[in-house]
């Protein structure tokens, strides 16, 4: 969400009543944004406009066969992409954007017709509401289009894709378990000698492999003779733990490191399926839902898998005050389970590797508390004490986060779960009849 303040301070002279009603001079970042808005509503009319593009070279192969539609088809996307310098590829894929636009989402087209969304916010709705069963559609749009008129890129993405697999959770189990049989590596050429390997598999077991990557590498950067970037470091272990399996070479602070999923499951779901299919999906930090099945293996397995069990449960350690500036364990995790990703705009780094900053410094008398300690990622901490930005936690908001440029517009930040709020209520009585509780 973003909003604009005037700066109270601006201009000492008198205010003529007629300037009151006059709108406020736009400034470069006012320029910048109305090119944007622009941008997106020549877009929304080129979508409009290959789609009936489409439909009028269509009407020749009215009638005549599928084989000659998919000729016709053909030559449609052909043309498009001579017409404007694109490969077939890019119109291919700009003209199945336009007929799910204009044919199933058109009120997503309406947003971007009007700037309210991006071009590649619309092009999201497009590409994931078609993976998502048919009768879902529309619901799913009507969550859709409000939250890209209102988040960035990227959270709008990880959003949208998370309502989808929580809407199909009910088919999520049988879903995984078919696509789990296409799990494969393949190799990929490149130039100068080099090539990638790329991993298809199950989404925790790749967070997996490359968390662990990524921890071991962070303990070797810490190294004075260290001049490896991260990326680096991250190939080197790899590389290492397949050709030659093992990290003995490794320095004493890097043993031991495995990797850790936080998985957050409705406590009761683990114990039946009747529980499970009325609650919430589990769901992993950095990935979104899964399966029951792989919720129930990590949270009975490994005692490395940190576990997250949304029951009301009264031990949280909510506050040390002025007692400690480095938030104790349990906090941490509170903390990072609460926002589950880097709380500055639109970033989407898994909490668990950020860094826990305290909002009030600690100099100047901050607690270390769930109140004021906040995960960002280390580009986001050193733009939030080294800019002129002002990062605040709003308060009794239960985690959202205040952002104010020094343009003046303000940007929120919500965090992903809500801590729960635990309240004493009346006592319970007798029940009619005199009978006592149940319980």
């Amino acid at each position: 969400m973003q909003e604009r303040f005037p700066d109270p301070g601006a201009g000492t002279g008198t205010v003529e009543a007629a300037d009151m009603f006059l709108p406020p001079v736009p400034d470069a970042v006012d320029l910048v944004v109305e090119t944007a808005t622009m941008m997106s509503v020549f877009a929304a009319q080129r979508l409009t406009r290959i789609d009936r593009m489409r439909q009028e070279l269509l009407q020749e192969a009215t009638g005549r066969g599928d084989g000659v539609r998919d000729v016709v088809e053909r030559a449609i996307r052909l043309e498009l992409a001579t017409a404007m310098r694109v490969t077939e590829y890019a119109a291919g894929r700009l003209i199945a954007q336009a007929e799910a636009l204009v044919r199933r989402y058109p009120s997503a087209l309406d947003a971007l017709s009007s700037g309210r969304i991006t071009e590649k916010h619309a092009e999201l709705i497009a590409d994931l509401l078609d993976e998502a069963s048919p009768e879902l559609r529309d619901t799913l749009l009507q969550r859709a289009v409000p939250l890209a008129e209102s988040e960035p890129v990227g959270t709008f993405r990880r959003a949208l894709r998370n309502f989808i697999e929580t809407a199909q959770a009910t088919t999520l189990e049988e879903r995984h378990r078919r696509a789990v049989a296409q799990r494969r590596v393949a190799e990929a050429p490149a130039q100068d000698g080099m090539a990638g390997l790329w991993i298809f598999g199950p989404a925790v077991e790749i967070h997996a492999i490359h968390d662990r990557a990524t921890r071991l590498a962070k303990t070797l950067s810490r190294a004075h003779s260290e001049t490896r970037t991260l990326d680096q470091l991250r190939f080197d272990i790899m590389a290492d733990l397949l050709i030659d399996g093992t990290t003995d070479h490794l320095p004493a602070e890097a043993s031991g490191i495995r990797a850790q999923v936080i998985v957050t499951v409705p406590v009761l779901a683990l114990l039946d399926d009747e529980h499970a299919a009325a609650g919430d999906a589990p769901v992993v930090e950095g990935i979104g839902p899964i399966p029951l099945s792989k919720a129930r293996e990590l949270c009975g397995g490994d005692a490395r898998w940190m576990r997250v069990l949304t029951h009301p449960e009264t031990g949280m350690v909510l506050s040390v005050g002025r007692d400690s500036y480095r938030p104790p364990a349990a906090l941490r995790r509170l903390v990072r389970w609460r926002a589950d990703r880097c709380m500055g705009p639109g970033c989407c780094m898994p909490a668990s590797r950020c860094e826990i900053d305290h909002q009030i410094r600690w100099t100047d008398d901050g607690d270390t508390s769930l109140d004021n300690n906040l995960p960002f990622c280390k580009g986001h901490h050193l733009v939030k004490d080294n800019t002129d930005w002002d990062v605040r936690q709003i308060e009794g908001s239960g985690g959202a986060v205040a952002w104010t440029s020094p343009t003046g517009r303000r940007y929120v930040v919500q965090p992903e779960r809500k801590v729960p709020v635990f309240t004493v209520g009346p006592p319970i009585g007798p029940r009619p009849g005199g009978d006592d509780p149940p319980f």
